[in-house]
């Protein structure tokens, strides 16, 4: 597995009713995109679960993806590159359907269907699913950012940037729609922290905003915050994202396996925090998700 891009745990914190303004903000503090250069193959993967409106916080928002392309579109990589795999419906359905084409069309930038080859095989420590297919972009690409609303989901218990990777890059020509019938599901969070141990997340974009509480991955509430977290290390960002639905990393098994196998930091005084505090951002989210200020963690 190559190591990831930026070595560290910081995660930015930003609030904005734009979501796109919030998340170039979180970018910017993260001083992440000057490293970028014409040697650099960027991968993105949005959250493009099933043809819904964005403002259903089951998929990203498509002005919000234009914002993270010219982001990174501006460093002149050598390759800028969309790659998803739907779980619900062919790719290009669901991307002609909510917008996306569109988006890709007029920045011009390439696609890949990540349920589609020309794929390698890739071993997986799971006990069901020991090895999958992966698209080859696997080894071209040099940063992977992954880019997802957040959710409570009914399996994984929290849906963020790692899972957005873990269940995008299986392709459905083997795992099928809704990409369940090979086992993935029935040991869903190791299946969750063995992909993430084959394929490092570079940078993790996690928008609250609209974030989806109640249930999910579909069938919750969404609920317009203003938050969003971004971060170079995607346990530590995932582990933050954790926090504003009211879980510590214990209570989320693959942010557990994943800590423990050192994948990323889960220990919340050793993630360097940029822009809202923690707590800040903790009341923010549940005063517009419950109406009332709900923290895990307390002010220093």
């Amino acid at each position: 597995m190559r190591q990831r891009r930026w070595r560290n745990s910081k995660v930015a914190i930003t609030y904005n009713q734009n979501e796109a303004i919030a998340i170039k903000d979180a970018i910017d503090l993260l001083q992440v995109t000057p490293a970028i250069n014409s040697n650099d193959v960027v991968v993105i993967t949005p959250n493009w679960v099933k043809n819904q409106n964005p403002n259903s916080a089951i998929v990203v928002g498509q002005e919000s993806l234009r914002q993270i392309i010219r982001l990174f579109k501006e460093k002149n990589p050598k390759r800028l590159v969309i790659a998803v795999g739907s779980a619900d419906d062919e790719t290009r359905n669901v991307m002609d359907a909510v917008g996306y084409s569109r988006i890709i069309s007029e920045e011009g930038v390439e696609f890949i269907d990540l349920n589609h080859g020309p794929f390698e095989r890739i071993n997986l420590n799971h006990s069901i699913v020991s090895a999958t297919n992966i698209n080859k972009i696997l080894n071209e690409m040099t940063v992977l950012v992954s880019f997802t609303q957040l959710k409570y989901h009914e399996e994984a218990t929290v849906s963020a940037a790692i899972k957005n990777i873990a269940m995008g890059w299986p392709p459905a020509e083997e795992h099928g729609f809704p990409k369940k019938q090979t086992g993935i599901h029935k040991e869903l969070h190791s299946f969750i922290s063995a992909m993430a141990e084959q394929i490092p997340i570079d940078l993790s974009i996690i928008s609250a905003s609209p974030a989806m509480i109640g249930t999910g991955p579909s069938k919750g509430i969404a609920r317009h915050t203003g938050l969003v977290i971004v971060g170079c290390d995607p346990v530590a960002a995932d582990t933050v994202a954790a926090r504003l639905l009211g879980f510590r990393p214990q209570g989320v098994r693959y942010l557990f396996e994943c800590a423990n196998k050192k994948i990323g930091e889960s220990d919340v005084e050793k993630i360097s925090i940029e822009g809202i505090p923690l707590v800040e951002a903790e009341n923010i989210f549940s005063k517009a998700a419950y109406g009332d200020g709900i923290a895990v963690d307390k002010p220093n």
